[in-house]
């Protein structure tokens, strides 16, 4: 076992979070046809746009401080009340290549009611020229107050969505939205939104607190009619930092977006994330701690995958703590990481409504060098599952400076769970409790992929601190699997950093399980 395998407590400190933008299950259905906008844009307005003008664009505003431009609702809308207002959706009949024989279709997102939100701006790509949308009235319904603007009024936005034909050929499924500061949330084929990427991470979990970054301006060209992609420009504003972003996204069975970026700091930022994942955990059977619930597990993600540069497959099980915590791994940039849902069974979760069992997982693959650095975890004390408080990251170790612009590429899948060489056991539930006498926590494993016959294998098991005993491997045959156990004594420890895999001789037949048990 190799110090950099073992997960660091860097912090364990109360939190008080912001809360995050949060954009839950699907988007509304769409509403009876209003009238229809044409997509046909006025071209005097339009001018020339590349990567290299966004780059170049990002670097300059990067020279001065940055001045947020809050959203304005037109005359009119600002009578509405909050609920009224939020009545208002785009309707889809006005989506922007609708009457193009295209496989993508761009629907528009106004901004929220408070207004607090930086005013965003969308714009079409075609030919190397740019258009700015205008979101008029006519492309949005459900209020009779929409009808009494001026026809060429101009309602804020806060994002948009992208349609294609990803489950079937006759329906036109939402598979990605940007909405909300950097948030942007994708699904692969069958899968609902769940967890969240980012463009950026400032200061997670940092006692002054966060810094949250926004997409203020979105360039989306205008696709191939046998195009199976989609690329989409942003730009990144902060008092921090300007960014530069292509995305490059293709739906399907899994949905794959190659992500090319590139950071200038207006200031010395010490604590960056790169390649930002936000999730939610509430609990599963291992931690429902004092939460009163009828469902068995509640969470968007159960777990942090890595492979390690050594090409270890490391296992971390999310937790609810009651405290902040903050862990590193690795020391070196992973061939991969990403944040997981492994439950999949309706039973798993008895919740009709939410279908947490349908949620997807997002795994990052670095390309390049990334440089010296670690995948942080950070996990924020909870009560609800509206909270997102589940944070993964890659963490530059020298962080960035200013008048040092920062690259990076990578891929985000997204998909159901990421797959383990062949071969390769996975562990695939965990359930902890309290032994018979009370002194002692009782774990047990189970892993699949790696058989049933434990005939040359032995458990590889420690503790950072505590006393183990009882450890045992024995087969499970109702999973074709393997069921691992044992017991370990706290003594007065608070905090115990937990480490198994199933070896065979020297060479590893299951992934790495980690696991932080806490007092409390």
């Amino acid at each position: 076992m190799t110090n950099s395998l073992w997960v660091l407590v860097l912090a364990t400190i109360a939190l008080t979070a912001n809360g995050a933008p949060q954009l839950r299950g699907r988007a509304n259905a769409p509403a009876p046809a209003a009238a229809q906008a044409t997509d046909k844009t006025d071209k005097a307005g339009s001018y020339a746009f590349s990567f290299d003008t966004l780059l170049e664009d990002a670097k300059q505003r990067a020279q001065k401080p940055y001045s947020p431009q809050r959203s304005k609702l037109p005359a009119g809308l600002d009578k509405l009340s909050p609920e009224q207002y939020r009545s208002i959706h785009f309707n889809t009949e006005a989506g922007i290549w609708r009457s193009e024989q295209l496989p993508f279709r761009l629907e528009l997102l106004r901004t929220g009611y408070n207004l607090q939100s930086v005013a965003v701006t969308v714009s079409t790509v075609e030919g190397g020229m740019a258009q700015d949308l205008v979101a008029t009235p006519a492309m949005f319904q459900s209020s009779p107050s929409l009808s009494q603007l001026e026809r060429k009024a101009s309602l804020p936005l806060s994002g948009f969505r992208v349609r294609s034909h990803i489950n079937s050929k006759k329906v036109w499924d939402e598979f990605l939205v940007f909405q909300g500061a950097s948030y942007y949330r994708a699904v692969a084929q069958h899968l609902l939104y769940g967890l969240s990427a980012r463009g950026l991470a400032i200061n997670t979990a940092e006692p002054a607190g966060e810094e949250f970054p926004a997409f203020t301006h979105f360039w989306v060209e205008r696709p191939d009619p046998r195009a199976n992609s989609i690329v989409i420009y942003a730009l990144l504003e902060s008092d921090s930092a300007t960014g530069a972003y292509r995305f490059t996204v293709q739906p399907g069975v899994q949905t794959l977006m190659d992500v090319d970026l590139t950071i200038f700091p207006r200031a010395q930022m010490r604590l960056v994330g790169i390649a930002p994942l936000t999730s939610m955990f509430l609990f599963d059977e291992t931690n429902r701690g004092h939460l009163d619930d009828y469902r068995p597990e509640v969470h968007d993600s159960d777990g942090l995958m890595i492979e390690s540069n050594s090409g270890e497959q490391i296992y971390r099980q999310l937790a609810n703590p009651t405290k902040l915590q903050v862990s590193t791994f690795t020391t070196q940039p992973p061939k991969g990481f990403g944040l997981v849902q492994r439950s999949r069974q309706q039973s798993d979760f008895q919740d009709f409504e939410n279908q947490y069992e349908r949620r997807p997982s997002a795994w990052v693959e670095p390309k390049g060098d990334w440089g010296p650095g670690a995948v942080e975890l950070v996990e924020i004390p909870s009560g609800r599952e509206t909270n997102d408080n589940i944070v993964a990251f890659w963490r530059p170790t020298e962080g960035l400076a200013p008048n040092r612009p920062a690259r990076f590429e990578y891929r985000i899948t997204w998909l159901a769970e990421p797959d383990l060489p062949r071969g390769m056991g996975r562990v695939a539930a965990t359930r902890a409790g309290a032994s018979v006498d009370g002194k002692r926590r009782v774990f047990i494993l189970d892993f699949i992929g790696a058989g049933e016959k434990i005939d040359g294998l032995r458990l590889e098991l420690a503790a950072s601190t505590g006393k183990i005993s009882n450890a045992s491997l024995v087969p499970n045959r109702s999973m074709h699997g393997l069921r691992a156990s044992f017991e370990i004594e706290p003594n007065d420890a608070d905090l115990i950093e937990l480490r198994m895999r199933i070896m065979r001789g020297d060479k590893p037949v299951t992934e790495t399980w980690l696991y932080r048990w806490t007092a409390t």
